[in-house]
């Protein structure tokens, strides 16, 4: 299959969007598919990494914009809209998979654009979302070119259902869990002499929950004299005595940092659809304690039907429920407790690997192919059904 995946955000700056395009398009190149990335901004040396540059579009430069709660980096417009004419017309493709479909961006002029199959892809977990009400209206013809919908995470979907008036399959984010299997560290801690508090993420973005974690700092430390908390992310922050910053970190210190913690605490506030950045932890052995946003407990309570949740969860917001779930965790007396919970919820965590998660939307794309085909038949000779047929007419 030729895959065209647009993804709305630039590749510069790393997050939960664009590293679900690229892992996606890494698994369907191993599964012998064909995927081509429409993104704006440049393939960043990180994303080269991953993805094959010549496999990349660029839709253009990119303009920051405030948005769900962070900074976006899209572009739109006349340009845009021609750059992604070519795109899809060079492509030639048999599907079309468009992330954040309504987001003012490449994927909804992609969506307005494209004459294949459709399949889309919804991550924003915002019940109150401005763009979704506007969309349901502005956007209904464009909305009803999406002939198969995804929503990451329950709590996506049922913005998808509030905002949109329709359904979606819930297929979550995928991850590599095999680039988490590291060797349990030695020592009577997972970071060594003492016990280790880590946080991973954008340092400058308030609903990651950091201004929390620093509210509970004093009580934690009180409670627990010799926690060492490590602080890694991008964004300019002067963080406090008995904080340790390590600053933006590759994917291999990543690693590094989560398999050597003893309990990650993801604070964020809100506008959380799934969670990736739980699952990496738990891949790595690391305790979980995360702020009570409906798309983490929905992770952490996966496991209730074989034993209890795979990790603790406090009240959003509130400092002290996080110190008291963090001192619980880390309590001597259990230590048995917490590495049996890390056991399960590295076990647990393997149900997100691309192996499960990609072949679950392949699934997807064979029945989005399937119902298809009649209309391809029927219609009028696109690129694909030109491809399908043999024909090959210069003034289509």
């Amino acid at each position: 299959m030729r895959v065209g995946l647009v993804c709305p955000y630039s590749f510069d700056s790393p997050g939960g969007v664009q590293n679900h395009v690229l892992g996606l398009a890494d698994f369907l190149t191993a599964a012998g598919h064909d995927p081509y990335v429409l993104a704006p901004g440049e393939c960043s040396p990180a994303a080269a990494a991953q993805l094959d540059p010549a496999r990349f579009t660029s839709a253009g430069a990119t303009v920051p914009v405030p948005y769900n709660g962070s900074i976006a980096r899209v572009n739109f417009g006349p340009l845009s809209a021609a750059r992604v004419q070519r795109w899809l017309l060079r492509g030639d493709f048999d599907l079309v998979h468009i992330h954040e479909p309504i987001t003012p961006s490449i994927s909804v002029l992609t969506l307005w654009a494209s004459d294949v199959p459709v399949v889309a892809t919804f991550h924003t977990a915002t019940p109150r979302s401005r763009s979704m009400q506007l969309a349901r209206s502005a956007l209904r013809p464009a909305i009803e070119k999406i002939d198969a919908g995804i929503a990451v995470s329950e709590a996506a979907r049922r913005v998808v259902v509030q905002h949109l008036g329709r359904d979606a399959l819930v297929v979550p984010n995928g991850f590599f869990f095999d680039d988490f299997a590291r060797p349990e560290p030695a020592g009577p801690w997972r970071g060594g002499e003492h016990p280790r508090l880590s946080f991973l993420g954008r340092l400058d973005e308030p609903r990651k929950g950091l201004d929390v974690l620093l509210e509970a700092l004093p009580e934690l430390l009180f409670r627990i004299p010799t926690l060492e908390v490590v602080v890694a992310g991008q964004g300019g922050r002067t963080l406090p005595a008995g904080c340790r910053s390590v600053g933006a970190v590759s994917d291999v210190d990543r690693v590094d940092l989560l398999t050597t913690s003893d309990v990650f605490v993801a604070p964020h506030t809100a506008r959380e659809s799934f969670g990736i950045v739980l699952l990496e932890a738990m891949a790595a052995g690391a305790p979980v304690v995360a702020s009570d946003l409906p798309a983490f407990v929905d992770l952490l309570q996966s496991g209730r039907q074989h034993g209890p949740p795979l990790g603790v969860t406090f009240r959003t917001g509130d400092p002290a429920a996080l110190a008291d779930a963090v001192a619980t965790v880390l309590a001597p007396a259990d230590g048995e407790t917490r590495r049996a919970t890390a056991i399960r919820a590295r076990q647990a965590s393997r149900r997100y690997d691309w192996s499960v998660v990609g072949a679950e939307i392949l699934r997807v794309y064979e029945t989005v192919r399937a119902a298809a085909q009649p209309a391809l038949r029927t219609a009028a000779p696109t690129a694909a059904r030109r491809r399908m047929t043999g024909r090959h007419d210069e003034s289509a």
